[in-house]
């Protein structure tokens, strides 16, 4: 299948696309949560900043890696912005300076995230400070959540289930994009310290990272969040990893447009996804086979 023809047939489902076969053929299951770039006009209307203060909640461009590196697993991909809600947090995690139903109690109020102003919907981006010129209603921010933050969740579960019915195990890649670490690390894996995934599955990431001369660091300073704490459950043969990638290595000089690099980007992350169907399968060959492209 052509690169054209298989982005084609990806289904729209609300604010994301689902690529791959009904009937799930890998193990692998790809989520791509946090380069959306839709803006939607309320969201617009109620910044007190410039749009482009937003870019940087984006993990920029990393969908187009992840696009190119696709083939027939399943893959994950949100179109609607961070900055409208994120999906890598819990739906209790709302911060009541920017939303009217958060609670003012209560653990999650108090969590790193929110007070860094990095919630459900994130209130700040870097150094343009707060983003909003007023809170947003309860109502509102429940109705991201129904139309935006569940069906992408549930989406993952019916993946991962389909997967692990069909394979005995399933294994959620989570992608992101950093901005370049000063310690030189170009890959991050996150696995919440060990809960999300088997030990072999992070080790195989590694080791790909390593070939292509990639300096990995494991968990620092991203271990992953409620996307893996969510899917991840090793005790039932559901393996959740984090994937950060230095924006360095795909984009242009500037941060901001695919870069030269992006291809040999991709082309790292197709040989993870297939390193990672390997390791599910003990060695065994996938039901279909893959063409060269």
């Amino acid at each position: 299948m052509s690169r054209t023809a298989d982005i084609a047939c990806a289904k729209m489902d609300g604010s994301f696309d689902l690529l791959g076969e009904p009937t799930p053929e890998s193990p692998v299951v790809v989520s791509v949560p946090h380069a959306g770039r839709d803006y939607p006009l309320a969201l617009r209307a109620a910044l007190r900043v410039p749009e482009k203060a937003l870019v940087v909640l984006e993990d920029r461009f990393v969908d187009a890696v992840a696009l190119v590196a696709h083939r027939r697993e399943t893959m994950l991909v949100q179109r609607r912005a961070r900055a409208w809600i994120d999906l890598n947090r819990a739906e209790d995690e709302r911060d009541p300076q920017v939303d009217e139903g958060a609670r003012s109690t209560g653990q999650p109020i108090r969590s790193a995230k929110i007070r860094s102003g990095l919630g459900l919907v994130p209130r700040r981006a870097g150094a343009a400070g707060d983003l909003w010129r007023r809170r947003f209603a309860a109502v509102d921010v429940e109705a991201r959540i129904a139309s935006d933050h569940r069906p992408y969740h549930r989406a993952v579960d019916r993946a991962l289930a389909a997967a692990r019915a069909r394979f005995g195990v399933a294994v959620l890649l989570d992608i992101h994009s950093m901005p370049p670490l000063a310690t030189g690390v170009r890959i991050v894996v996150g696995d919440r310290f060990g809960r999300s995934a088997a030990t072999r599955f992070v080790a195989r990431v590694e080791g790909v990272a390593g070939t292509a001369g990639l300096r990995t660091a494991l968990n620092t300073p991203y271990a992953g969040g409620h996307i893996l704490d969510r899917h991840g459950a090793p005790a039932r043969d559901i393996h959740a990893i984090q994937l950060e990638i230095d924006r360095t290595l795909y984009l242009d000089a500037a941060l901001d447009q695919p870069g030269a690099g992006l291809p040999a980007t991709a082309a790292l992350v197709r040989a993870i996804i297939d390193s990672l169907a390997d390791e599910a399968l003990g060695g065994r060959s996938m039901p279909f086979a893959i063409a060269a492209e």
